[in-house]
């Protein structure tokens, strides 16, 4: 039984490392993304959306990883990474507007964003009175 434990104890702390090196790597690429691109993405031509979107999904799956160690509704999990992603995502066009893409990019990638945090909290509330 001591032998389970301790795997368990060293799966979830590498879990925790996982994800604080993806919420690391993920904010680093939000807010520094020419220092990003020259330490860790060196793959030409640079790109400072492509970047941004980059640190938004590893924002995403960062905060997945640590939900899935917090939560144990699943899909409340999912939901909750894909609106930590979106709504970064949005932030990445909204900033990055004057770099192309289509102007109503922000427009619809925000209201996919609202739509992904609204069934979040929806499943948040549901599992909370699963749970009452």
């Amino acid at each position: 039984m001591t032998t389970v434990m301790t795997a368990n104890t060293f799966l979830r702390l590498l879990v925790v490392v996982a994800g604080l090196l993806l919420l690391v790597s993920g904010l680093w690429a939000m807010l520094a993304p020419d220092s990003f691109y020259a330490v860790v993405a060196t793959y030409p031509p640079y790109n400072r959306h492509l970047v941004h979107d980059l640190g938004a999904f590893l924002l995403g799956l960062g905060v997945t990883l640590g939900l899935a160690l917090a939560l144990s509704d699943a899909l409340l999990v999912a939901l909750s990474g894909n609106a930590i992603a979106g709504v970064a995502h949005f932030v990445s066009h909204v900033v990055d507007r004057d770099l192309g893409g289509q102007p109503t990019d922000p427009l619809t990638i925000g209201l996919f964003s609202l739509v992904l945090v609204a069934l979040a909290v929806w499943r948040a509330a549901s599992v909370e009175r699963l749970r009452a």
